[in-house]
């Protein structure tokens, strides 16, 4: 039995990074653009849920290609970073944030938690669209 490796496990770290990066533009992008339809459509209060979720998605990417960065240090035996502790203090540091400002966009804003959960989800859909648009290339 001939085992291959998946196509994900062989991209470079380059590939990978600039993936993240255009993940975290498109975020804000969409996020920006669903804002001003939204807005006009239902008023602020949902268009600013949708931009809170928008924001906590693209900074979420963020984090996660900083973990990312030292993770892949630690498994190609590289010397880990000395800043390692500190990205892993200010992930968990930022997750009770992203927590804080879901629970204050829920209670000041008043507006409707699908449109939170849309723009929470936007990370998500940018990074499979990207994934899905470096696989095919």
């Amino acid at each position: 039995m001939n085992q291959e490796t998946h196509p994900l496990l062989e991209l470079p770290n380059d590939a990978a990074e600039v993936m993240l990066q255009r993940a975290m533009v498109k975020t804000l992008i969409l996020g920006a653009v669903a804002s001003i339809v939204l807005l006009v459509a239902s008023g602020w209060r949902n268009a600013g849920m949708l931009m809170v979720g928008a924001l906590i998605s693209a900074a979420s990417i963020f984090e996660w290609r900083r973990l990312a960065q030292v993770i892949r240090a630690k498994l190609e035996a590289e010397k880990t970073p000395r800043s390692a502790p500190a990205v892993v203090v200010f992930f968990i540091l930022r997750l009770v944030l992203y927590a804080g400002a879901i629970y204050v966009s829920l209670k000041c804003l008043q507006g409707s938690a699908v449109a939170l959960l849309c723009g929470l989800g936007l990370a998500a859909i940018t990074i499979l669209w990207q994934a899905l648009r470096m696989l095919l290339d």
